[in-house]
């Protein structure tokens, strides 16, 4: 993949962890409490080359963390 290309998908991939962080806070979760981060292909659901698997990796994660 050329380096223009995989900056492109982790601008892609960052623009959706920030679309549904918006979509958080406005559902009350206060902002301040919220990390994003977009792993691109480093941390793939499902390994593969088709619309399937890329289908299974733009998502997004979360975790719940003590205070």
């Amino acid at each position: 993949m050329s380096a223009a290309r995989r900056s492109n998908n982790l601008a892609l991939g960052e623009k959706r962890a920030q679309s549904v962080r918006e979509y958080l806070v406005k559902l009350g979760v206060p902002g301040d409490s919220l990390f994003t981060m977009s792993y691109g292909k480093e941390k793939p659901e499902r390994d593969g080359n088709n619309e399937a698997a890329w289908k299974l990796n733009r998502r997004c994660e979360f975790s719940v963390r003590a205070r």
